[in-house]
């Protein structure tokens, strides 16, 4: 008799977890190296931590959303998820934090995919997309609304975002318990559920469908050079403007205020350029998705190693800018062009691989530019993964020269869908 309707429990839901993430986040860096005194290959480690974790609890607690219930799931991702923020703000050791990492991993894993399977259920897979837009929208502005909150809190003591935004996690997973309906759902049965032997299953029909169509070896490539290049660019860029630059002194404005001004901005930034290209990008067009595609890594990676080798202070924030902007703008853009190629009975599988890839090219190349960062220097880290960030331009490249049996695979695969 407590339950609300499907859709706004999962705008709700959409809202808080923007909110609480970037609460919790914004100024996380600041925490790890000033509170915790984290060094560059200590901070690259916590990455590899959670995308390891991340990776490894991916299956198990699918099967959970499968088996039992989606509403379950996403009600234990919230409270593990809130647990593993407490305890890396509560206790400041490395090995702590490296336990949180894998504590708070496997509450995302619980909420991965279960959320979005749940509304699909509730709603109908034909009218959820909608949903899924307006989500992202309030996704948004809740990690907007968060700034100034994890400002405030930041300037009190660094960790006490983290504390504030385990407890709001928590607080999010008793509401579910209360209010999120599930009369939709339907647990799979044996054969089709989410279980290692399934996974390696797909692993192989994958593969078997690269063999027959070698344009999707391009898509893998570039989402493991992706991987490689970014667990140092997420791990470091903080440490290096923290390191190389001293912060404008305007009033009583501390290290946290400028990180809050500077995640706001690029928000804000991020939605306009979002918008602009919605309008004048044609997304049907392969082409020009491949061509603006291909302008994004070059741009992702010159700034990068502008931001690496600058000493502006001014120069350095606006790097990255565009390197966070590049990166939002990518990902939309590539499901797109992506969808184009892949057919729609094997499009999960595809779309699962490469962001396990991805997860592994983390995972392999974080450490060993963690380890340059630690041994030589921070510049020297960053200009490796601005190196890696520019392979792709050279895949979307060779996939443009090849854009004619690129065309009629797509024409192939809409008339087999």
């Amino acid at each position: 008799m407590y339950k609300l309707k499907a859709v706004p429990v999962y705008l709700i839901f959409s809202f808080s977890f923007g909110l609480i993430t970037s609460l919790a986040f914004l100024v996380s860096q600041i925490y790890r190296i000033q509170m915790v005194g984290l060094n560059p290959l200590q901070l690259v480690l916590v990455g590899t931590a959670l995308e390891a974790a991340a990776f490894a609890f991916e299956i198990p607690t699918g099967v959970v959303a499968d088996t039992y219930s989606r509403r379950l799931s996403v009600i234990i991702g919230c409270v593990v998820f809130g647990l593993g923020l407490i305890l890396e703000g509560a206790i400041q050791l490395f090995l702590t934090v490296l336990l949180a990492q894998v504590v708070w991993g496997l509450g995302w894993t619980f909420i991965s995919g279960a959320l979005d399977a749940w509304i699909a259920d509730e709603v109908g897979a034909d009218t959820v997309g909608p949903v899924y837009i307006r989500g992202s929208q309030l996704g948004t502005i809740g990690s907007l609304v968060a700034i100034p909150i994890s400002v405030v809190l930041g300037n009190i003591i660094v960790n006490l975002p983290f504390l504030v935004g385990g407890g709001l996690f928590i607080a999010l997973g008793l509401f579910l318990i209360v209010y999120m309906p599930e009369e939709g759902f339907t647990p799979a049965p044996p054969e089709e559920r989410e279980t290692f032997r399934s996974m390696t299953t797909t692993f192989r029909e994958g593969v078997g469908m690269m063999r027959a169509r070698p344009i999707l070896l391009i898509f893998v490539a570039v989402s493991l050079t992706v991987g490689l290049a970014s667990e140092g660019w997420d791990r470091l860029s903080d440490a290096h403007l923290l390191a190389h630059f001293t912060f404008p002194t305007w009033g009583d404005m501390t290290v946290v205020t400028w990180f809050g001004i500077f995640g706001a901005i690029s928000g804000i930034l991020g939605l306009i350029v979002k918008e602009i290209i919605k309008r004048r990008l044609d997304t049907t067009n392969q082409v020009a998705l491949a061509r603006a595609l291909q302008i994004i890594p070059l741009l992702i990676a010159i700034s990068v190693l502008t931001f690496a080798w600058t000493d502006s202070f001014a120069i350095a924030v606006v790097m990255t800018w565009i390197v966070g902007i590049s990166r939002g703008v990518a990902y939309p853009l590539e499901a797109a062009w992506m969808n184009k190629y892949i057919d729609s009975k094997v499009r999960a599988t595809v779309l699962s691989m490469t962001s396990q890839v991805n997860a592994l090219g983390q995972i392999v190349g974080g450490p060993g530019v963690g380890y340059v960062g630690n041994r030589f220097s921070l510049p020297s880290a960053l200009s490796i993964s601005g190196t890696l960030f520019a392979i792709p331009f050279w895949l979307y490249g060779l996939a443009l020269r090849r854009r004619s049996s690129m065309l009629d695979l797509g024409e192939e695969v809409v008339e087999a869908s």
